[in-house]
């Protein structure tokens, strides 16, 4: 309904905001547009150019250096499968390194009894991380909050106790070695040991892994997932069998945390019990939570800061825990949102409600008295 034109717009009251407010809105909306234009392109651009940067790595880094970027490579893997579960789903487990180990040992357990080829081994370790996966998730699944955590870390810490104990096939607290793998196709074969080769396999899978994942929470399942995060109750009168998207949540990132595993495994050459330790899953989600959750982006910043700050000040101190906890809890007290958070909140343009925190409406006047005939 539009306005006579002899009535101010103030006297339309607050349901009408001045123009002021008005032409400050359109502005911000058209600005908020440039910027999300502008992420999309430099986001793009930008992993373009750190593709290109990762894959020239090798040639012109050391050794120590290229096996640190593998190592950040896996982590991240590892905590991004932890973020599908902790960021899009909203179940804190801390016993997620269950996973890890298991794949490490399943490929430990597959070359010292079949052989080292990855084609062969990996969907049986998928398989077995799957089923295991599936388990854990219907008995986890059946609590929430602070039970979840502690019954996911209690299954954690009962295959950390089997893979001390049971020495005689898990190699106790020594852990099992793990033969160099290979891809064999026919007569074949192409090896990964730890030049470059290892490396490429590390940087594809990694590639791989994120691509998958950002398909899976841009589809109507990560929505769903999103759903339940907010708000479960309202999912559930919906009629979204939430039970059943956890648990498929659940197993997924598993399955990715199993792949991590093994690359770790395949890299060291080893697969040790403290795979199974509640200190792995606890660094796990310092790197979702630092580097922000909800995110894909936000893991590997994570990752990639936490696992570069400890190898560089463990080089300096003994006292490395305690630096390490420092700086996790000021991400905590000043940047509850992470890396990610700091970045979009450097540069996005300000919302409509701080917006309109900063603009304050005139008083609306009175309308004027109506014109005797």
């Amino acid at each position: 309904m539009a306005r006579p034109p002899w009535v101010p717009i103030r006297a339309l009251g607050r349901h009408h905001p001045a123009p002021s407010v008005w032409r400050a809105t359109m502005e911000n909306n058209a600005m908020r547009e440039r910027w999300e234009q502008f992420t999309n392109t430099g986001s793009r651009w930008g992993s373009l150019v750190l593709v290109a940067l990762l894959a020239v790595l090798p040639a012109v880094a050391p050794p120590y250096l290229r096996s640190l970027v593998i190592e950040v490579l896996i982590l991240a893997i590892f905590a991004m499968s932890l973020d599908l579960l902790l960021g899009y789903t909203g179940m804190v487990s801390f016993g997620h390194a269950a996973f890890l180990g298991l794949g490490a040992y399943l490929l430990a357990f597959f070359t010292r009894s079949v052989g080292a080829n990855l084609l062969q081994a990996l969907p049986v370790v998928l398989l077995g991380v799957a089923l295991f996966a599936v388990v854990a998730g219907f008995l986890a699944l059946r609590t929430s909050g602070i039970a979840f955590l502690m019954l996911t870390l209690a299954i954690s810490q009962m295959l950390f106790g089997l893979a001390i104990k049971w020495s005689s096939v898990t190699g106790g607290s020594d852990g099992l070695a793990v033969a160099r793998p290979y891809v064999g196709i026919g007569g074949a074969t192409l090896g990964f040991g730890p030049d470059r080769s290892f490396y490429y396999l590390t940087l594809a899978s990694f590639a791989l892994a994120w691509w998958l994942l950002r398909r899976i929470t841009a589809s109507p399942f990560g929505h769903a997932l999103r759903g339940i995060k907010a708000n479960e109750p309202r999912m559930q009168a919906l009629g979204y069998r939430t039970h059943r998207l956890k648990l498929t949540a659940f197993v997924i990132a598993g399955l990715f945390a199993g792949v991590a595993g093994m690359l770790l495994a395949a890299f060291n050459r080893h697969a040790s019990p403290e795979l199974f330790g509640w200190a792995v899953s606890g660094e796990a989600i310092i790197m979702v939570i630092v580097g922000g959750s909800g995110t894909l982006v936000g893991p590997i910043l994570g990752a990639t800061l936490v696992h570069l700050l400890e190898s560089y000040v463990s080089s300096y101190t003994e006292l490395w825990r305690l630096v390490m906890g420092l700086v996790f809890v000021g991400f905590v007290l000043f940047a509850p949102q992470g890396i990610i958070g700091l970045l979009r909140r450097r540069g996005r343009p300000p919302s409509e409600v701080e917006l309109a925190a900063a603009i304050k409406e005139p008083e609306p006047a009175a309308l004027p008295k109506e014109r005797r005939t």
